[in-house]
């Protein structure tokens, strides 16, 4: 997989739980090669710092207060895109959730999950995720290139769940690994709808990451953590739609 040899001179990018993290590296790589990011953040103090230090370091920055969760503000996200921009080149669906409880649980807890930890993932991490999604695309359709990268994870690959020499086959975290599986079909049905489009649909594990969910020993640098969504943000015409990668290498379903 290669990425766009051109700049993204004049292109948005909207990332959401950009303020921190693979989100905050994501922004400020999309910014380095000259694409206008806005950050979505749930603390608006917080979204206001990250984005002033981008502009520090000469990126085109702006933030608004973001949660995935709220109505109010997926609206509010649209209409600042299309009243400032008119348009959006990328989405970078980066916000999402691993609840504590689950995080700190037993690796295989699917007998005893709670309703509430399944129904709170999936809100964050798909329901509300394709909200937002479907409320954005008539602005995506108003750019000439449209991307839109959905942060996965490798978590919610099933073949390398249901085979017990992969590396992952003992991570059972039902609530978070389901909610990247489902999120992962959303992915390849808005490919398939789109395929006639210069738009490009694609799934992205950034790898494990020392970030609040990576937990401390991750073997990735957050620094290293926006590489695959720059690749998937920045593809050329002819790159892949509806696919499932990290860095240069595509995963399975």
């Amino acid at each position: 997989m290669t990425t766009n040899s051109n700049n993204l001179d004049g292109k948005v990018a909207f990332i959401t739980g950009g303020n921190r993290g693979i989100g905050l590296e994501t922004a400020r790589e999309l910014g380095k090669l000259g694409a206008k990011v806005v950050i979505g953040a749930r603390d608006l103090q917080k979204g206001q710092a990250a984005a002033a230090a981008l502009r520090s370091e000469g990126i085109q920055a702006e933030s608004l207060k973001f949660d995935i969760n709220v109505a109010e503000d997926r609206q509010a996200a649209f209409d600042f895109l299309d009243q400032r921009h008119g348009k959006l080149d990328i989405l970078i669906n980066n916000a999402g959730v691993q609840k504590e409880i689950e995080h700190l649980s037993p690796m295989n807890e699917s007998s005893t999950v709670s309703p509430t930890i399944l129904r709170e993932t999936f809100d964050a991490n798909f329901f509300n995720l394709i909200e937002l999604t479907q409320l954005l695309l008539p602005l995506i359709c108003k750019a000439p290139a449209g991307r839109i990268v959905n942060l996965s994870s490798v978590l919610g690959s099933l073949a390398l769940h249901a085979n017990p020499a992969s590396p992952i086959y003992g991570v059972k975290l039902l609530a978070y690994n389901s909610s990247k599986t489902a999120l992962n079909s959303f992915t390849i049905h808005l490919a398939h709808e789109l395929i006639d489009t210069p738009i490009k649909v694609n799934s992205a594990h950034p790898g494990w990451v020392k970030t609040e969910i990576g937990g401390k020993y991750a073997d990735m640098d957050v620094k290293e953590s926006s590489r695959t969504s720059v690749k998937l943000a920045t593809l050329p015409a002819d790159g892949p739609t509806g696919k499932f990668y990290h860095a240069d290498d595509e995963l399975p379903w």
